[in-house]
């Protein structure tokens, strides 16, 4: 992390960012300390991936890390896609529960329970 600089008169900003030995000016409206994380973590996984392989070709390094993000990345989604599936399944059993549970009012819950 280098610093961040404020346009006057602009909601942009200019953040400065060291990523793997280069210092790359960011242009953003968003939360600097947000951009700086995401540039640290990039750094980290370029790091990560040159320290585990023989190539000082920072190109290589970044495309590593790249496809190392994105796989991280698909990885969440699947997992975030599977938790969604589970919980609608599971909110589809509460519905149902509770439809059952509102026709019968008259019947005790003990009953219910033998339904199921």
């Amino acid at each position: 992390m280098i610093g961040a600089n404020q346009k006057s008169g602009s909601a942009e900003q200019l953040v400065q960012v060291e990523i793997y030995n280069q210092t790359y000016s960011i242009r953003s409206e968003g939360d600097n300390e947000y951009i700086i994380g995401l540039a640290d973590y990039v750094d980290k996984k370029m790091r990560e991936i040159a320290s585990g392989t023989m190539t000082v070709d920072s190109l290589k390094v970044a495309i590593l890390a790249s496809l190392h993000i994105a796989d991280e990345l698909h990885s969440m989604r699947n997992l975030h896609s599977q938790s969604d599936a589970q919980l609608a399944s599971r909110s589809a059993q509460c519905t149902e529960l509770l439809d059952r549970v509102l026709k019968h009012r008259d019947v005790a819950p003990q009953e219910l329970e033998m339904e199921q």
